[in-house]
């Protein structure tokens, strides 16, 4: 068996060490290579050629974020970002995902994180999950792919031109709420949502919920980028929130959202279901409840199979369920689930997801 090989990339030596421990537990793994910055961490992708760089964020003589840069434009290579739970953490962590990192790991008490081992398993899978992007993908980054390099007023400008369609048939539900469209996506979800979203025009005909799996901190960075990115205002979900066209709301990490009839959100930190808080189908099923042949749903890049029982009863209230195709996910777990439990009504590739939503946005509810 080819094992997947890593190189290690972290300032603190014991970091190094226990991200090290991780990897030489398992049967499919191997170090490459552990580098104490980003300088050196380039030097050792370019001589060892690892299948996978797990990147820290902060670290002296070259950080996390100008290696990645340096590291896709010269020698592409799945990124596993490791990351501090801080706020300046958060934003360059999601930059980093913009940038061409598959996905990230928190490191759950600081930059030395003596209780690393509570992130082994997330670790683990994201590291295969990684080892498994396609070539292709990365090399769209290094070419200057999702948030390298494109301005945001001509990003929204050729967005809205390709999303210009005709005002949707139909009376508004209250809150000025024509229609409810609801994105689920988890490992490469958020350079996905970077190449939806602001593809989508500011009179965008419906609402916006996007259910990424994130931890708390992170969404907000993740909002505020895609916000600085879209002609669309997106912003982090509080309680009380009012969805209505041309606006876009993202779920807070650790809060499962819930749509309500008049449209307002609510907040809920039940139990994570799947693991996972906030879990795409609580999001499905209140809108399934409420809003039915007026909901849209695209299920995007992910592991697991959250959003597939949500997206089954959208479909069965009369609803529309989109389903990223295999050949553009990062991972094909989420989608793969809403297909095979027959939720699907198109299987779309990442490109065409912006104009597909924003066409069937403009047909008429049927009710």
């Amino acid at each position: 068996m080819e094992k997947i090989r890593v190189l290690v990339v972290d300032d603190s030596a014991f970091m190094r060490r226990i991200i090290s421990e991780m990897i030489l537990s398992q049967p499919d793994m191997e170090v490459a290579g552990t580098a104490r910055d980003g300088a050196e961490g380039l030097e050792k992708a370019a001589s060892l050629h690892p299948d996978v760089v797990t990147l820290d964020v902060e670290m002296p003589r070259m950080d996390g974020l100008t290696a990645l840069s340096r590291l896709m434009e010269e020698n592409p290579r799945p990124v596993v970002m490791v990351s501090s739970l801080t706020q300046a953490n958060a934003e360059a962590t999601v930059r980093a995902l913009a940038m061409g990192a598959v996905d990230f790991v928190p490191k759950p008490s600081g930059a030395i994180s003596l209780d690393m081992h509570r992130q082994r398993e997330e670790l683990l899978c994201k590291v295969r999950a990684a080892a498994r992007v396609p070539r292709d993908r990365l090399l769209r980054f290094a070419r200057g792919g999702p948030g390298r390099g494109r301005p945001h007023a001509t990003l929204a400008g050729v967005t809205r031109a390709a999303a210009d369609v005709p005002p949707a048939a139909g009376r508004k539900y209250p809150g000025g709420l024509t229609r409810v469209v609801v994105i689920g996506s988890s490992t490469g979800g958020p350079s996905a949502l970077m190449e939806v979203v602001p593809r989508l025009s500011a009179d965008f005909p419906a609402g916006l919920l996007l259910v990424q799996h994130m931890p708390a901190g992170f969404t907000r960075s993740l909002a505020q980028h895609l916000d600085q990115m879209s002609a669309l205002p997106v912003r982090e979900a509080a309680p009380g929130d009012v969805l209505c066209d041309g606006s876009c709301l993202v779920a807070p990490g650790g809060y499962h959202l819930i749509l309500h009839r008049d449209a307002t959100v609510s907040l809920d930190d039940g139990p994570p279901q799947h693991g996972v808080r906030p879990a795409v189908d609580v999001t499905l099923e209140s809108v399934a409840d409420t809003w039915g042949p007026g909901a849209v749903v695209a299920i995007l890049t992910g592991m697991g199979f959250d959003g597939a029982r949500g997206a089954l009863k959208i479909k069965r209230s009369g609803g529309q369920v989109l389903a990223q195709d295999e050949a553009s996910c990062v991972v094909y777990g989420m989608p793969r689930a809403v297909v095979e439990i027959g939720a699907a009504d198109r299987v779309v590739p990442l490109g065409e997801i912006a104009d597909t939503l924003s066409r069937l946005v403009a047909q008429p509810v049927c009710r």
